[in-house]
């Protein structure tokens, strides 16, 4: 009798074997394409001097990055929901051959306005690697092996935040600016490879109501929302033509939008999903958080030179105990949910945040890089405590069927949060400084925004359920699927 069931287990150990192994080549994968589609964000910084100097058109060149911001940034609820509907493995990888295709001919380019379109395009593809990383992620792994597998993709975006500037420095100064595209090309391709022959396509073949009307109307409203308030950043005002048109269109766009996609069959942007109140939570802080986030990575900086007298290189090094603090932070309250559930990280995390903020706030002339130091790694581990709870709560909550949309929506909120909060800081220092006060008392009003915004992401942490993660799952989140492709 045992001979006869031997070859059965030793089967059933070969297939485990053999998916443990596809689902170690799709994280690498994963990982792989986050890294690339994070680096782009801040390697290309560095490079820009030389850009200019190659290829002209300064007077249009912050269009190398308000391009990849705007497209990457619309189409990650189109990716996400797209991969809900026609499968994971062909969304995404048609997402990186994008990315890559982008990176490529922006290489080539010839001229400035070569170089915006290029990038507008590997913005495109950008914005499903990151959303959609984390979705497969999601679906591949049951809750315990999730969390964690979540705080090693997330790390990916602060080590790349660290290592971009350098590394675009180098591949300049040693070669060309145009390697700073051309690099995404090996390394892209091996994430290809690994995640062509990892991922499976278990989605059912059927005929689909793609909801084109609600793509146009999306993408009509979010586009004109970025323009107005990247416009306002720019000019520290909210009154001018150049702002109340588009946010006038997008505005438009939107209430046209809610219509639709209320009786579209399979629609975009799933409103039901905000029935879910884990799922609204997460929107609400991801939302509130990304405000604040991006006040402290892009005025600390400013502040550390102009009022400080720090060097660039100084400067940099003060962010470097944020991002580790993110980092290490996203690991540990991956794990961390598993124990205590989602709100205590989440409360914490927005402590931590807002106490950084008011640290920020007291910041005076005299200060030291030590302490600037400190009081980074503070806002690093606050965000580090928020992100992987709330993405893992937003998963966990929802059907397979709608991971993708309830991933790439999260992520989302978080990004337009953070051109808000950019414009709506950036808008202030203007006025201040339009009011003849010193540069260190108009940063302080961007601080105490910042303070603000981080008081009501605390108290979004209260609409986060109470409860263990395990508890809060929904019964198909929880357990370690059977085979590789969930």
């Amino acid at each position: 009798m045992t001979s006869l069931h031997e070859p059965a287990r030793s089967t059933a150990r070969a297939e485990t074997v053999l998916d443990d192994a596809r689902k170690r080549r799709a994280l690498y994968g994963v990982m792989l394409s986050v890294f690339l589609a994070a680096m782009e964000s801040t390697v290309v910084a560095t490079a820009m001097p030389r850009v200019v100097e190659s290829l002209g058109g300064v007077h249009i060149y912050s269009w190398v990055f308000s391009g990849f911001l705007l497209t990457s940034t619309v189409t990650m609820p189109l990716w996400g929901r797209l991969s809900d509907l026609f499968g994971r493995r062909p969304v995404y990888l048609a997402g990186l051959g994008v990315f890559l295709l982008g990176s490529a001919l922006a290489g080539l380019s010839q001229n400035m306005a070569q170089l915006i379109g290029f990038r507008a395009l590997q913005g495109l593809g950008a914005g499903s690697l990151m959303t959609l990383g984390m979705t497969i992620i999601g679906e591949l792994f049951g809750l315990e092996q999730r969390a964690r597998m979540q705080g090693y993709v997330s790390s990916m975006w602060g080590v790349a935040s660290l290592l971009g500037p350098l590394l675009g420095g180098l591949l300049t100064d040693l070669g060309s600016w145009r390697w700073v595209f051309y690099v995404n090309l090996p390394f892209g391709a091996v994430a290809i490879a690994l995640l062509a022959g990892a991922l499976p396509d278990a989605v059912t073949r059927r005929r689909h109501a793609f909801d084109w009307t609600g793509v146009v109307l999306f993408t009509a409203a979010v586009s004109a929302l970025l323009f107005g308030i990247l416009e306002a950043g720019r000019t520290g005002g909210w009154t001018g033509v150049d702002v109340v048109v588009p946010l006038g269109v997008a505005v438009c766009a939107l209430a046209a939008f809610i219509p639709v996609e209320r009786r579209a069959r399979e629609p975009i942007v799933p409103f039901r999903l905000f029935r879910h109140r884990t799922v609204l939570a997460a929107g609400v802080n991801g939302f509130l958080s990304g405000m604040a986030m991006f006040g402290a990575i892009s005025f600390v900086p400013l502040f550390l030179q102009h009022v400080t007298g720090m060097s660039a290189t100084a400067a940099g090094f003060v962010l470097m105990p944020f991002v580790l603090g993110w980092v290490a932070m996203s690991i540990f309250s991956a794990r961390l949910v598993l124990r205590v559930g989602y709100r205590p990280p989440v409360l914490a995390g927005m402590s931590c945040l807002a106490i950084a903020f008011l640290l920020l706030s007291r910041w005076a002339p005299g200060l030291t890089q030590l302490v600037a130091m400190r009081d980074a790694l503070l806002g690093g581990l606050g965000m580090g405590l928020t992100f992987v709870p709330m993405l893992l709560a937003a998963q966990s909550a929802v059907a397979r069927t709608d991971l993708g949309a309830a991933t790439s929506l999260t992520q989302f909120l978080r990004t337009i949060g953070g051109a808000v909060g950019l414009s709506v800081m950036g808008a202030v220092m203007i006025r201040r400084l339009a009011a003849g006060m010193p540069m260190a008392d108009a940063l302080h009003g961007v601080f105490m925004v910042g303070l603000g915004v981080s008081v009501l992401a605390f108290a979004s942490g209260f609409l986060v359920p109470a409860g263990r993660a395990r508890e809060l799952a929904r019964p198909d989140m929880r357990e370690e699927p059977t085979r590789a492709g969930g």
